[in-house]
C-alpha cells in the first residue's frame, strides 16, 4: 500500500516556486550581462585565431594547458579570462596580446591615418600598398629570383605535391617540400615536434626551413605546408622570394583526396571533421588570397589541372617580366 504524503503548505509551494523563477530570472540576466561585446568580440577574434592556424579547440586546449569548457566559454563570449590566460593565448597562438584583445591600429594618431587611408579599399588596392610598404622598408634588395621559386600553397589535398612534382619535372628545377626539409632539421615528424616541444618550436623550423631553401635554390617549385600562411614573419619570406600560387579546391575535394591517398585522419575521432575543414578555409582564405595567383583545381582531371595551371603561370610571369624589367 502506497504510503500518502499531506501535502505541503500552499504558502510554501509558492515561496519555492518564486525562488525558482527568481533564480532563473538571475541566471538569464547574469549570462546577458556576461555577453557584453567586447567580450564576444574576443573570443570571435580567439576563434579566428585558431581556425587561420588550423588549430581544433582540443589542440589548443592542451597546448596552454586550459580546459576545453574554458576555452569555449571564452569563444561565445561568456568566459572573463585573466590577462594571464590571454598572454597563454597569444604565446600559443603566435601573435600579439593586442591581436587578442582588440585592433592594434588604434593605438596612435598615426595608426589611424594610415587605416584611414586603406579603409574601404578593394583586396588589388591593398596588395600594392603591401607590396610598396615591404620595399620602402626592405633591408635587402628586391630578390632578382623571386620569379624563379614557383610556391604553392594551400590545404591539404588541394594539389600541391602532385602538381608541384610535374611543374619541376617541366620546368627542370628541384622539387622541394617544406615539410621534408623540416623534418630534416628537427631529425623528426612534424608531428613529433608537435608533441615533443609543441607548435612553437615547429613554426621556428619551418621558418628556418624556409629560409634554407631560399638560400640554397635560385630556382625551385616548392609544395608549402597548409598552415605557413598563418605566421606573418614566414609567409612574408614566401612572399618576397617566391612567385606564389594559391591552389584552390572546395572542402568535399579536400576531403576526398586526403582520404583516397589513404590519410583517415581528417575522420578518425572527429565527426565534425567536415565543419572544421570549412571552418579553417574560411579563416585562411583572406591570407590565402595574398598569393601572386589563385588556381581552382576542382573537377579538373589530373591532366587538365596541370595543362591548365602551367598555362596561366606562364601567362602571369611572362606579363610581369617588362614590369620587373623597368623597375631594374
Amino acid at each position: 500500500m502506497n504510503q500518502k504524503y499531506p501535502p505541503a503548505p500552499l504558502d510554501e509551494t509558492d515561496d519555492a516556486l518564486r525562488a525558482e523563477r527568481t533564480e532563473r530570472a538571475g541566471e538569464r540576466a547574469a549570462e546577458r550581462e556576461e555577453r557584453d561585446p567586447f567580450l564576444t568580440a574576443m573570443g570571435e577574434r580567439v576563434r579566428l585565431l585558431r581556425a587561420r592556424r588550423g588549430m581544433t579547440r582540443k589542440t589548443l586546449a592542451a597546448e596552454t594547458g586550459l580546459s576545453e569548457r574554458h576555452l569555449a566559454n571564452l569563444e561565445s563570449g561568456v568566459g572573463n579570462a585573466s590577462v594571464l590566460v590571454l598572454r597563454q593565448l597569444a604565446a600559443t597562438l603566435n601573435c600579439s596580446l593586442a591581436e587578442v584583445l582588440g585592433d592594434e591600429t588604434t593605438a596612435s594618431a598615426e595608426w589611424l591615418l594610415i587605416r584611414e587611408l586603406l579603409h574601404g579599399r578593394d583586396q588589388a588596392a591593398l596588395q600594392r600598398a603591401r607590396i610598396a610598404l615591404a620595399e620602402m622598408f626592405a633591408q635587402a634588395p628586391r630578390d632578382p629570383h623571386r620569379k624563379d621559386r614557383i610556391a604553392l600553397i594551400g590545404l591539404r589535398g588541394a594539389g600541391k605535391s602532385t602538381l608541384g612534382r610535374m611543374l619541376a619535372q617541366e620546368r627542370k628545377v628541384p622539387f622541394i617540400e617544406l615539410t621534408r626539409v623540416i623534418e630534416q632539421l628537427a631529425g623528426c615528424p612534424p608531428s613529433e615536434i608537435h608533441a615533443l616541444y609543441g607548435a612553437s618550436a615547429y613554426r621556428r623550423y619551418e621558418h628556418r626551413a624556409l629560409e634554407a631553401v631560399v638560400d640554397e635554390h635560385p630556382h625551385a617549385v616548392i609544395a608549402s605546408p597548409g598552415g605557413l600562411v598563418s605566421e606573418s614573419g614566414t609567409f612574408n619570406v614566401l612572399l618576397s622570394h617566391c612567385f606564389t600560387v594559391w591552389l584552390q579546391a572546395t572542402p568535399d575535394e579536400h576531403m576526398r583526396r586526403v582520404v583516397a591517398q589513404g590519410d583517415l585522419r581528417p575522420m578518425s575521432g572527429n565527426r565534425e571533421a567536415m565543419d572544421d575543414l570549412k571552418r579553417i578555409l574560411a579563416g585562411r582564405a583572406e591570407l590565402y588570397g595574398r598569393a601572386d595567383m589563385t588556381f581552382d583545381t576542382s573537377e579538373k582531371t589530373l591532366a587538365d589541372a596541370y595543362l591548365q595551371l602551367r598555362d596561366r603561370l606562364a601567362a602571369r610571369l611572362a606579363a610581369e617580366a617588362p614590369d620587373e624589367a623597368r623597375v631594374n
